[in-house]
Parts: structure tokens; sequence; C-alpha cells
């Protein structure tokens, strides 16, 4: 995703323009935008007489448990596959070293 050259992209968020300079790709900064915009539109029709500020605090606070909420399902997943591959090395062991004592 990141090119190394820094570039400007232009992102529309809740219609105000804002210059981001990065480097990471163009579309994908659009894409990240657009989802802070929607975030920022689901919470504007939750609360719609709140000021921009407190606007974004929720969308932020939205995105945030988004993240954490994947991260800690991304962790319980791979703790899962961690104890089945411990589990399966475990049976391989085993059967090894049945099939290894009625060799001998």
């Amino acid at each position: 995703m990141a090119s190394g050259i820094t570039t400007v992209v232009t992102v529309e968020i809740q219609g105000q323009q804002f210059p981001i300079r990065t480097s990471l790709d163009a579309a994908y900064v659009q894409r990240l935008a657009a989802h802070v915009d929607d975030q920022i539109q689901k919470v504007s029709r939750s609360a719609p007489t709140a000021d921009t500020l407190s606007l974004a605090i929720l969308a932020a606070l939205n995105v945030t448990d988004e993240f954490f909420r994947a991260r800690d399902d991304h962790d319980e997943a791979h703790s899962t596959l961690a104890e089945r591959a411990m589990a399966l090395e475990h049976l391989v062991d085993e059967a090894l070293a049945h099939g290894s004592s009625s060799v001998e």
C-alpha cells in the first residue's frame, strides 16, 4: 500500500476538503476518508443536533470500536489456530512414538 513517495491526496469528509500528505495509495486514502465520512453520517442521524466536533469524536469512537473488535477476533482466531496446531503436533508426536516402538 505504501509506495515510499509522498503525495498529497485531497479527500472530502462532511462536504469539506482535506489535503492529506501521504505515501499510501491515493485510492486507499479515499477509501479511508469515505469510511470516516460514512461513520460521521451514521452518528449524525443518531444525534442530529450535535456539533461537528462531537460528531467527529463519536465517529472516532465507532471506528475504534470496529478496530478493537476486529483485533480481538483476529487474536482469538490466531489463538484457536495455535491451539489446534499444538494438538495436531501432539497427535503426530504420539503417532510417531507408537510407530517407532512397534518397529523396534
